[in-house]
């Protein structure tokens, strides 16, 4: 069920980024959309009954194994983070250029200036 709801997350974001003209909303609705991949990663590493690999005090590998969480999917959201803060960073600031040179952000207006 909750995979149903990181799915839903996602498409919310893919509707708005598909259906709005404010590069502001633009611009949430793709911040929407990475978050439910994160959160997406995340559930797909979650063990039930699972403990990190520093909370493990046991040199048994097998009981090890069988009661770690898996940290490959927390590094890829850490990463996944990081690159999304960038990106986002760079979009706001072209969002702010395209406002001081046409004074607008609805997109449909900025198309209509080609010339």
């Amino acid at each position: 069920m909750v995979y149903v709801l990181c799915l839903l997350l996602f498409m919310v974001g893919l509707f708005g980024v598909l259906t709005q003209r404010n590069l502001v909303k633009i611009i949430v609705s793709s911040s929407i959309m990475g978050y439910a991949v994160n959160l997406f990663l995340i559930l797909v590493g979650y063990r039930s009954g699972g403990t990190p690999a520093i909370m493990v005090s046991s040199h048994d590998a097998e009981a090890f194994a069988s009661r770690a969480v898996d940290p490959l999917p927390q590094a890829l959201v850490l990463t996944a983070i990081v690159i999304e803060l960038c990106v986002l960073a760079l979009l706001v600031a072209i969002a702010l250029r395209v406002y001081h040179t046409h004074g607008t952000y609805d997109i449909t207006e900025i198309r209509k200036l080609r010339g």
